[in-house]
Formats: structure tokens, C-alpha cells, sequence
């Protein structure tokens, strides 16, 4: 009978304590994951650039402001009409800058000013590569003294289809890396939980240079023949699989 009660006692005590006291995890499982899967494919894309940039410059000089900067306005205005004529649409043409540059005699203790330099400077987007050769060999005619070299690039629409292209064959290549290296090591993949890109810094446009007359006499430049070629776009993609 003492050992009836004393388990009855046990049991009564074993419910209180188990009712209201601290919990106790008398079994525990846990499991950590691994570190994820990375593999990382590439794509490429290559595309003829479908703009073509040049800078044009007016510099002027004399010794009365007024007349100097009338000048400049009116080779301007010269200038751009001869562009919209050979098809340039009027947003196509960038004023980059406008400056006024005071002239000194420096020989002189006050530095006395004898005269002014007014330049201004246009950037142009060409985007029918027929009218390339045109504008480089009129545009002294119409005005401009500084010819800056044809900057072939890609306009952001195609850029934009380009890369979303490369970014496509990315993908699938890192997929096909990750299934077939998942089966040679045995493993089993999951979802992907991942994804991220990168890219070249900035893509080099092609710069063709071209030289003008500068001021001089001469006021004709020889067009050289301009050929876009090619640029590539590449994307590297990182995919990041869970490992069951």
C-alpha cells in the first residue's frame, strides 16, 4: 500500500509539474541548410550600332561683343537649317555649350580686354548612316569651324532588346551548367532563390575621327568612308539553387 501511494504521489506531482511547470524539450530536431547552389552562365548579343553622333562647333572672334556673338547666332542658325534640310529632325540637334571668352593683352599691367571669342557647339544624332558622309563634307560650308569625330552607338530601344536577347541565352546557359553539374555530383536541386546579373561597366562606342578645316582657309572636309561594324553586349547571369 506504501508503494501504491507513494507512485500515486509521484504521478499527482509529475501532473502539476507538467501542467504548470517549465517546459522541457526532452527531444529536438533541427536541420541547417546548406550553402546554395551558384552557377552562373553567360550571354551574348551582337548589333550594328543604328546612331551615329558628331559634334559641331561655330567659333567666332572680335573685338565688339555684340558683333561677334551676331555672327556666331547667325552660323548657327545657318547650320541648323542646313541639317534639317538633309533630314536631321530639329530634336536630333543638342546645343552642348555656349561660351564667351574674353581676350586680354597681357602685355599690358592691366590686362586690358582687346576683344571677345564666342564658340558654340551642337551635337548631332544621326540615325539614316546615308546622310553621314553629307553632313561631314557640307558642314564647314554651313558655318562650322570644329568637326568632331563620328560616335557610332545604339540607340536605347535596340540596346534595350539587345541585352534583354543576351540576358535569355544567360539564363539558359546557367540552367543547363547547373542541371548537368547537379546530376555529375549527385545532387538534387531545388528552386532557384537567386538571381543576379552583371554587365561591362559601359559599352565602347566605335569613334571614327575626323579633322576639319579649324579656322583656316581651307573650308571643305574630304568624308571619309564610314562604316558602323559591330558591337557585342554581354550579360553574365548567377542563378542560385536550393540543394535538397
Amino acid at each position: 500500500m506504501k508503494r501504491i501511494g507513494a507512485i500515486v504521489v509521484f504521478f499527482i506531482f509529475l501532473f502539476i509539474f507538467a501542467k504548470w511547470g517549465p517546459a522541457i524539450n526532452f527531444s529536438s530536431t533541427t536541420q541547417t541548410k546548406g550553402e546554395p547552389f551558384v552557377v552562373q552562365g553567360t550571354g551574348k548579343s551582337i548589333v550594328s550600332p543604328d546612331i551615329a553622333k558628331i559634334d559641331l562647333g561655330i567659333e567666332d572672334s572680335g573685338t565688339n561683343l555684340k558683333t561677334v556673338q551676331d555672327s556666331v547666332d547667325k552660323k548657327s542658325q545657318d547650320l541648323t537649317n542646313q541639317l534639317k534640310k538633309l533630314g536631321i529632325d530639329s530634336q536630333d540637334i543638342k546645343t552642348i555649350s555656349y561660351s564667351v571668352y574674353p581676350q586680354y593683352d597681357y602685355t599690358n599691367p592691366n590686362q586690358k580686354i582687346t576683344g571677345y571669342q564666342v564658340s558654340t557647339s551642337y551635337e548631332v544624332t544621326i540615325r539614316d548612316f546615308t546622310k553621314i558622309n553629307d553632313i561631314l563634307g557640307s558642314a564647314t560650308s554651313f558655318g562650322a569651324n570644329t568637326v568632331g569625330g563620328v560616335n557610332f552607338d545604339l540607340s536605347d530601344d535596340l540596346k534595350n532588346q539587345k541585352m534583354e536577347e543576351a540576358r535569355v541565352q544567360a539564363v539558359t546557359d546557367a540552367k543547363t551548367k547547373a542541371e548537368g553539374l547537379a546530376k555529375a555530383a549527385g545532387i538534387s536541386l531545388g528552386k532557384i532563390i537567386n538571381v543576379s546579373e552583371s554587365t561591362p561597366s559601359n559599352i565602347q562606342p566605335l569613334m571614327l575621327p575626323v579633322t576639319a578645316g579649324g579656322g583656316t582657309s581651307d573650308k571643305t572636309v574630304t568624308p571619309p568612308s564610314v562604316q558602323p561594324g559591330t558591337t557585342e553586349l554581354d550579360v553574365t547571369i548567377s542563378l542560385s539553387y536550393e540543394v535538397r
